[in-house]
Parts: C-alpha cells; structure tokens; sequence
C-alpha cells in the first residue's frame, strides 16, 4: 500500500470516527491509559522514535479502529517503514483536521456594511398597512371553504401577525413555519410548512368541526388556534436565524399560547426549545424527542446543526439530562460512546431495541410515565424520522424498522392531555423526495393528535388513555 493509499485510509477512518466518538465526555478522555504494544509489534517499531510508538499506543487511534488490538492486527506482517509510513499518515490526518488560524480564518467573512445585513428578519411596519383592531384575520370568503379553494393556511384556521392579535383573540395554539434547511446538508425541508398547509383534506371550516371519532372531542371547537405565519430565517446561515427563530417561539409563549413549528430541519430544536425556556425557565421544562437519532452530537466543527440540538440544550443548562426523553431510537448511530454519554447524564431513552424487546405498549407506558415525572412543563419535539419510512418517506434521514402511525398517534394525543405541553415542533418533512402525499398527511395527522389533546386537556379529560366509550364498545349485546 502506498503512502497516499494509507492518507485516504485515514482519513476515511477518522472521519466515521467523527460519529462514532461524537458522545465521548471529558471523563472518558481523562481515564484512558495507554496500551501495551503485543511483543511482536513491538519488534517491528522498536527502532521507531519514541514519539510515533506513543502515538500507536494512545488513545489517537482510536480515530482509526474501535479497539487498538484491531488497529495492531492491520499492522501485523507489515515491514517497519510500512508500520511508520501507516502512523505517519494517521498523524498527518490528526494535524490536517484540527483548526489553523492562518489558512482556516480566510473564509470570506460577512459583509457588515451592507445596507440589508438582516433584510431577512425585518418585520414589516404595522404603518404600512390598513389600520385594523388587533386579533385574528379570516382570510376564507365563503363559509365553508374546503382546501381547494382560499388562501393555504393551516388547517384553514385565521391567521395572526402579532402577540397583540394573540392576547386580544385569546388563543390557544399558535401554529407557525419555520423553513429552515441548512442545518443538515440537505435541502427541502424548508418546504415543509407549505407542505403541511396544503397536505391534508379534512380541515377546519366552518363553523363547527367533527370531532375526533377516538375521543369525541373537535379540538377546533375546543381551542382558539390561528396560523402565525412563518418565521423568517437567513437561508445561508443557520447560525444567524437561531436567534430570531428564538425570538419568535419567546413572543408567541410569552402571551401563553401554545407554539407549534413546522420545520423545516432539526436544528430548530435549540432555539425552539430555547424560546420556552426564556419564558417557563431553565430546569422547568422537559422535552420528550421523538426521533430514530438521538441528535446529541458533539466535537464537531459546527456548534449547531439537526444532530446536534440536544447537546447544545444541555450544555447551555438549558433542560437537565434526566428532563429529556428520547423515543424510538435506532439505526447506526450513535454508538457505545453516545450511550454512555447519555447514561452519564441522566438522559433517558427509549430505542427500537427495547421496543423489540419488551414491546410498545410497555415501552410507551415507561416514556409516558417518565414525562410525568419531573419537569412541570413538557416540550414535544417530533422528527417524523421516527416513523418508519413506509409512513413518512419524506425526510432527509429516513431509518428503516420505526414507528408505525398506529403506535406514534395515540402517544402524542395522550403526552398532549396527561402533561402540560407548552411547545410542540414537527420537523424533517421534505416533501421534494416523497413523490406522493403520505408525508404530508401523516404529518399534518400528527399535528392534529397533539391539537386533540390539548383540547381534551382543556376540557379537564386528563384520565390514562381516555378514549370515547361511544367509539370502543358497539354497545349491543352480544
């Protein structure tokens, strides 16, 4: 093998080892001690500087193999210039990685004399429009508009522009867009709002609204919801709309109506939960993920992006470890490290394995419980991912073997009426790669199980699993 066969080598290796070491504390660092060399490899690098044996011996390497006896294996029958020709090159990699202040700092930088720096995040002057009273606008002109007429909103519903129509039209929910897509490498999933808007054929018209047949309750009767519109993000720059994205999800929880995102990638996760905590206060507010990923990434170049919001919560103290529930875990990722990482901080997971093992019923019992023990307020953050393909093949992340709608359906309604949510995100729907409509419905369905709790909550129906007595018994002798 070749000295440049060995750079790729490398680099292939360290690079996998960015996601398999990504939830490795400072205390596992501190408590690696170097290995012994086995003596036959020792023979080969005995006449090596004693820096390079270092190395081969240190915990470096495992960058390059999972275990160290796996790394000497691939060394072994090697002649001694192949062996350090192999360290070299991993060291190599090891300095090309890290940050270099004079080649790394002549990214081009933005440009603070423009005269539209945050264009993007200008709201636009009440001065410029019709004078109006504040409160909710319906923008339906007939009575019963079904969805292919009007102007898309969400679930047809009025919309809102400011905490002062939401204080004055006293509402409950406030169900807002926030299309961002550059926290992950892929695009589409600032489509996802417009997806969600449009995605659905049942939506609330009229003056009343059929109630949901498992519950008898019409969480459109229920609750005053209003479309707040869409939040504007800096579509180059992730880093610059967390702050406003924040902003918005403060405001709307400020008036104490409930924020609903529609993403838009998961990255939002931070700043929407962020802007909870700013009003209910850090340890107060507890957040159960759905999610095949446990997005607890870390040491990665990037501070935030979608597989990282829960690490960025935690570090900033912003939600304790044993305040988050993770639900339907499964896949590559994470590894050993990332478990133990989440072990080592309290956080409590559920994974597809344990679903395998001691099925969902018991498994979501467990969750369910944990939710309701602790924290007093309750933030749901849902990536459709956690459903499985088959139900939510528009996503950037699909992971096959997840969730069925039947499984993750009556979850959501109960989380919504047996705890008290004051945030709710449904994020990861990119409609560009689901050539049908499957995505969009069963997420818009997902925002209506959550809207029905909350309804039935609202209504004082906080018993285990209620459901209708009327829809689960036929009532006719046998």
């Amino acid at each position: 093998m070749n000295a440049a066969s060995y750079v790729r080598t490398a680099f292939v290796a360290a690079t996998i080892a960015l996601f398999a070491t990504a939830g490795a504390s400072a205390a596992d660092k501190e408590k690696f001690q170097p290995v012994d060399l086995p003596p036959e490899l020792m023979e080969i690098v005995k006449d090596l500087p004693q820096e390079k044996i270092d190395y081969l011996r240190g915990e470096g390497v495992l960058g390059y193999a999972e275990r160290h006896e796996l790394l000497f294996k691939r060394l072994e029958g090697q002649t001694p210039a192949a062996v350090e020709a192999y360290i070299d090159a991993m060291m190599r990699v090891d300095e090309l990685m890290k940050f270099h202040p004079d080649e790394d700092m002549a990214s081009i930088p933005l440009n603070t004399e423009s005269d539209s720096f945050n264009w993007w995040k200008v709201r636009r002057p009440k001065e410029f429009d019709t004078p109006r009273e504040p409160g909710p606008i319906n923008l339906n002109r007939y009575m019963n508009a079904g969805p292919k007429l009007g102007i898309p909103t969400f679930f047809n519903l009025p919309v809102a522009l400011t905490p002062e129509d939401l204080v004055a039209g006293k509402v409950d929910v406030a169900i807002m867009g926030a299309g961002l897509d550059t926290g992950s490498g892929y695009r589409g999933a600032a489509y996802g709002p417009r997806a969600v808007r449009t995605g659905e054929v049942y939506k609330g018209q009229g003056m009343v609204v059929p109630q949901h047949m498992h519950t008898m309750v019409s969480e459109f009767n229920e609750l005053v919801i209003v479309d707040y519109g869409d939040i504007g993000v800096d579509q180059l720059s992730l880093e610059r709309s967390a702050g406003h994205i924040r902003e918005i999800v403060r405001e709307v929880a400020e008036t104490k109506a409930i924020p609903m995102i529609v993403g838009g990638d998961h990255s939002l996760m931070y700043p929407d939960v962020a802007g909870v905590v700013d009003v209910y206060g850090a340890g107060n507010v507890g957040v159960v993920h759905f999610d095949a990923h446990y997005d607890a990434g870390r040491n990665y170049d990037h501070l935030l992006s979608h597989g990282q919001p829960v690490a960025r919560l935690f570090d900033e103290k912003l939600v304790p470890g044993k305040n988050f529930i993770q639900v339907g875990l499964r896949g590559m990722w994470p590894g050993k490290s990332g478990f133990e990482w989440m072990r080592e901080n309290g956080l409590r997971y559920h994974t597809m394995a344990e679903v395998e093992k001691f099925g969902w019923p018991a498994v979501m019992a467990r969750a369910i419980q944990e939710a309701k023990d602790g924290p007093k307020y309750i933030f749901i953050s849902f990536d459709v991912d956690v459903l499985d393909p088959a139900y939510m093949p528009g996503t950037g992340t699909p992971e096959p073997a997840g969730l069925t709608t039947r499984e993750v359906f009556p979850m959501v309604r109960r989380l919504c009426a047996e705890t008290d949510v004051v945030g709710f995100e449904l994020v990861e729907v990119n409609p560009l790669v689901d050539p049908g409509y499957t995505t969009a419905l069963n997420a818009v369905r997902i925002l209506r199980e959550c809207l029905n709790g909350l309804a039935l909550r609202k209504n004082g129906i906080t018993e285990e699993h209620y459901l209708s007595p009327l829809t689960t018994d036929h009532g006719q002798k046998n």
